[in-house]
């Protein structure tokens, strides 16, 4: 069996942006407890995530953003950054903890300490854009650990595949520019943030799908689109923003998706990026809402992750 890191953090449970928020602290431990109970937790090697420095993180955010982020935690009570992301007093903390754990999965991978490494941390991070917070997210987890994995540890090429029923807007915007990368989003559409539709890049292959798409439809749709383009990248590392609101039972979209589809489609992306990658691969949580398809969902794909 691979051996995967499983990285995360006690603060990432007191982000807590408010009662009745869909992105509660109670997730985290439904993916947690969910991996206990398939017999999953001794396979695993338990990180604490460091965090983030601010040089991981403006490498893709600009810097006045960055100060005025980590200056917004309140002493008590809650701030709201935008319409749907407000933070308490643990959150910045908990957001550098989230994209630290990427950054320190990289460097583990990267040593060959772990095969692949799953990240159960919040906040989410695949809508923050360079500069401003947006849908739950404050700080671009796995565009930070890209930046990391290509600036300081060696890798020529790498993949994002991002299967979260909203379109990542924030990656797409950070890694713009950035051809080394091949990210590959699939999304409901229309839907929250209602882009994705347009984009021209050489290097970023969305594909929106129409509310009701089953896992069949899902299945066809990126697997055309995404793995001959994967192939051809030659990716050296996966990364996976690992958004389970595709699900059926999520209440925050109308996709079909059960959790064997996250499992297809994490085996199948290690499968075709083999060649290039060997199986090294890093995932984060991204959205995911019904806390019972949540945790079988992410179990999952951590399955995928372990048997590569």
């Amino acid at each position: 069996m691979r051996t995967l890191g499983w990285l995360w953090h006690p603060v990432c449970v007191e982000h807590d942006p408010g009662q009745w928020h869909p992105e509660c602290p109670q997730r985290i431990g439904a993916v947690d407890d969910a991996l206990g109970a398939a017999g999953l937790r001794d396979s695993l090697h338990v990180i604490e995530a460091p965090l983030a420095t601010r040089e991981h993180i403006e490498r893709v955010h600009e810097v006045d953003y960055v100060s005025g982020v980590l200056a917004a935690a309140p002493a008590k009570g809650l701030v709201q950054l935008d319409e749907d992301t407000s933070i308490g007093p643990r959150s910045v903390e908990a957001a550098l903890r989230a994209a630290g754990a990427v950054v320190h999965a990289v460097d583990l991978v990267a040593a060959g300490d772990l095969d692949a490494a799953y990240c159960n941390v919040r906040p989410p991070g695949h809508h923050a854009t360079r500069a401003r917070t947006m849908g739950f997210c404050l700080f671009g987890n796995i565009a930070i650990g890209v930046a990391h994995a290509l600036a300081v540890r060696g890798f020529e090429r790498v993949a994002v595949i991002d299967f979260d029923v909203h379109h990542g807007n924030g990656t797409e915007d950070l890694l713009l520019d950035e051809p080394r990368a091949l990210l590959c989003n699939s999304f409901q559409s229309p839907l929250y943030p209602y882009t994705g539709t347009d984009t021209h890049s050489d290097h970023i292959v969305n594909v929106p799908l129409p509310a009701g798409t089953d896992g069949a439809g899902f299945r066809e749709a990126v697997g055309a689109a995404w793995f001959e383009r994967l192939a051809a990248f030659q990716p050296q590392l996966v990364f996976f923003s690992a958004g389970f609101d595709a699900h059926l039972e999520d209440p925050l979209a109308n996709l079909r998706l059960r959790a064997e589809d996250f499992a297809w489609i994490t085996r199948e992306v290690l499968h075709v990026t083999r060649a290039s990658a060997a199986g090294r691969a890093i995932s984060a949580l991204e959205g995911g809402y019904a806390l019972g398809a949540l945790g079988r969902s992410a179990v999952a794909h951590v399955r995928a992750l372990l048997d590569g």
